[in-house]
């Protein structure tokens, strides 16, 4: 009786094993049978392409400065090298836009922060310079009580400039196709293509900005601008200052 009583306790010993080892293993069996549907649903899901903020762009418009170049005072008005009267012209180039945040840094939902880097190129016209053989002189005065200019011969000098700018951008409307924008002032860095009475050709000034712009079609973007800029001195005589207004076609990624 006592070897039967052994016998039934080893048996239900062995029971209970099996029973525990089917669960673990029925336990295990659910885990994996979880794992592949996960995975299998993450397959099924279309990817979704993370958001393009960053803009590359080509612009080009209509300029004006606020005083054209020359005028008859050629030893005082920035026209030595040029007297081009036209203060009107154009202008083409590019920019980059780097998106830093869309939060306008905690401030505000849905406004976003950027850093535009640009370049352009404008054209007012041609005037004429005084030369010796293609080297600029200045006039001499000579003879009676007046003081008569003399000059060697003249060539015609086209008034073009290039201008750098970097400037802070405020983006309004995230993740809107139309998007207004602004720039409240930005860093110019003006060059002179036909230098000024003291051979100048670079001065630093300011740009002021604002536009929008519509996302036609999968980040390509239509825009237009109105810029105003403008230097705290003139080049030896020659104004900068002046409007910009365009437009421009971007791409975003």
């Amino acid at each position: 009786m006592q070897q039967m009583a052994d016998q039934m306790q080893a048996m239900q010993a062995e029971l209970s094993r099996v029973k525990s080892s089917t669960a673990s293993s029925t336990a295990a069996s659910a885990k994996v049978q979880e794992l592949d549907q996960w995975m299998a649903s993450v397959k099924s899901t279309p990817a979704q392409a993370s958001a393009k903020d960053n803009l590359v762009a080509v612009r080009g418009g209509w300029s004006a400065l606020d005083h054209a170049r020359g005028n008859t005072n050629f030893l005082t008005d920035g026209a030595l090298l040029s007297n081009n009267q036209n203060n009107e012209g154009f202008y083409f180039g590019g920019a980059f836009d780097f998106n830093v945040n869309n939060d306008l840094f905690g401030l505000m939902d849905d406004t976003s922060f950027a850093i535009e880097l640009g370049v352009e190129y404008s054209q007012y016209g041609t005037g004429t310079n005084t030369v010796t053989n293609g080297t600029a002189v200045v006039p001499v005065a000579v003879g009676g009580t007046g003081a008569v200019p003399l000059y060697a011969n003249s060539a015609t000098a086209t008034d073009a400039r290039l201008r750098i700018n970097a400037s802070p951008k405020i983006k309004f409307m995230h993740d809107s196709k139309l998007r207004p924008w602004i720039i409240p002032v930005g860093l110019d860095i003006n060059i002179l293509g036909v230098p000024s009475n003291a051979v100048s050709v670079l001065n630093a000034g300011m740009n002021f900005g604002a536009g929008a712009e519509y996302d036609i079609y999968r980040g390509i973007v239509l825009g237009t601008d109105v810029r105003y800029h403008y230097s705290t001195s003139k080049l030896d005589g020659t104004a900068t200052d002046g409007f910009n207004a365009g437009g421009y076609v971007g791409f975003k990624f």
